[in-house]
């Protein structure tokens, strides 16, 4: 017999819940609509990061990263892990979806101020933090953390209950307002590292908005806040909170301290290197993102069997392109953004090594999460978070940008080993269900092309 193709077998979980199935959506579509929504913004992203470093040199390109680093991480430590929560009640919970979202804006509010008096303090305290930036656009950067904070909760809630092409629509945006606005002020010879950051915020409050609107017009709306809900919301969040700040800081912790104790230049030009290497993680998030709601619903040996074979196709892609861009890394980085970005192409190389743990921790912490198990997946971030800390600490002074990719790929590296491990205790199966296969590379194949198809 002809072996099932990856994607059929994975538009539907072996054991369904009672009363699920009718409102899934298929995997393959929402995957590759996904998929093409990650790759827009990347190529968007990467086009609006040549603009910028042309215009500005790695020192400018190097400033926006860093202030642009701190909104990112600064907000996604201030969720307290209430956006997992959201997954998760919008598929098991459905009557309880609007109140979520009421709690979300006040929570949003609430946190955002909090983080924004306790950054700004450390900053006053410890000069050092803001790196060398201008002190007014780090203000303003820490000013939005509300509205950063209630984009990531009402994202998650509209996700898990398959609102996938809204939220994709969210996620392009700010990257279009990037690259169109940067370019028409480069045209006008008026681009600098402000209205290059002003352009990134501005980009941000579209997307809320725009995902706001769908809630209150399209969704459920805002409801009456519920205190029980919002309790158990917190305390499910925290216990994924803590891995998934690590996780999330693991990705821009490097460019903060780099551009710290380097200087903005090193930052400039390892940021090149991370916009590339990035694109090795976009069909992985992907497809986490489309499989959460399912394995919220489906049984543990169905969810353990779908992560599986999902994991292992991502790996035989992430092989590929892997190879690929250590192979091209001086045409993408010296052809592509000047020979003054040179020293990316070492970076480059080096990072792409470190892309099969980032899979695992975004695949299978992410089926950890699902199935109510967060600490176990939290564990396997910690061990990243610390290995990435004291790598950086040791490795950045000495040797710059190649010190901080030798870092992160060790870090995650590690880290991949760690989160298998604890899929496999948590979840059941046997380590070698984490394994591609032949059968693996000829379902990757036949995958590949009906992804392309969807998406063409």
């Amino acid at each position: 017999a002809r072996p099932a193709r990856i994607f059929d077998r994975m538009s539907a979980p072996e054991t369904p819940a009672a009363g699920a199935a009718a409102t899934r959506s298929p995997l393959l579509s929402a995957g590759a609509q996904t998929y093409a929504a990650q790759l827009a913004v990347a190529v968007v992203s990467l086009a609006n990061a040549l603009l910028v470093a042309r215009v500005l040199g790695p020192t400018g390109r190097g400033e926006v990263a860093f202030l642009t680093a701190i909104g990112y991480l600064t907000s996604n430590l201030a969720t307290l892990g209430v956006q997992e929560a959201n997954v998760n009640v919008a598929g098991e919970r459905p009557d309880a979806r609007a109140a979520m979202a009421t709690n979300s804006a006040i929570l949003a509010v609430i946190l955002g101020l909090l983080t924004f008096g306790a950054v700004a303090g450390l900053v006053l305290l410890a000069p050092v933090v803001g790196g060398d930036v201008d002190r007014t656009l780090l203000w303003i950067v820490l000013a939005t953390l509300p509205v950063l904070i209630f984009s990531t909760y009402l994202r998650f809630l509209i996700q898990g209950d398959y609102g996938f092409g809204i939220t994709n629509l969210a996620w392009v945006l700010p990257a279009v307002v990037n690259v169109v606005v940067n370019g028409v002020l480069a045209l006008l010879g008026v681009l600098s590292v402000a209205t290059a950051v002003a352009t990134w915020l501005a980009g941000q409050l579209i997307a809320t908005a725009l995902l706001a609107w769908h809630v209150r017009w399209r969704s459920v709306g805002f409801g009456r806040p519920s205190l029980s809900l919002l309790r158990s919301s917190l305390s499910f969040g925290l216990k994924s909170h803590v891995g998934r700040v690590m996780l999330l800081a693991n990705y821009r912790i490097d460019q903060w301290i780099l551009g710290a104790i380097a200087g903005s230049r090193q930052l400039g030009l390892y940021s090149v290197a991370v916009a590339f290497a990035e694109a090795l993680f976009l069909l992985p998030t992907a497809i986490a993102a489309v499989q959460r709601p399912d394995l919220v619903r489906d049984d543990p040996a169905a969810a353990a069997g779908r992560t599986s074979r999902l994991f292992r196709f991502s790996v035989l892609v992430t092989l590929v392109g892997a190879v690929a861009l250590i192979v091209l890394a001086p045409l993408l980085c010296v052809a592509v953004f000047g020979e003054s970005f040179r020293g990316a192409v070492d970076d480059l190389r080096i990072l792409s090594l470190g892309a099969f743990g980032i899979v695992a921790l975004k695949q299978l912490g992410g089926a950890l999460t699902a199935r109510r198990k967060p600490t176990a997946a939290s564990m396997a971030i910690g061990v990243a978070f610390i290995a990435m800390l004291v790598l950086d600490i040791l490795l950045i002074p000495r040797h710059g940008g190649t010190g901080a990719a030798v870092a992160s790929t060790i870090a995650y590296s590690i880290a991949g080993l760690v989160v298998a491990a604890m899929f496999v205790r948590k979840l059941g199966g046997r380590p070698r269900d984490l394994l591609p296969g032949t059968r693996d590379v000829r379902e990757a194949f036949s995958g590949a092309r009906r992804l392309t198809a969807t998406t063409s």
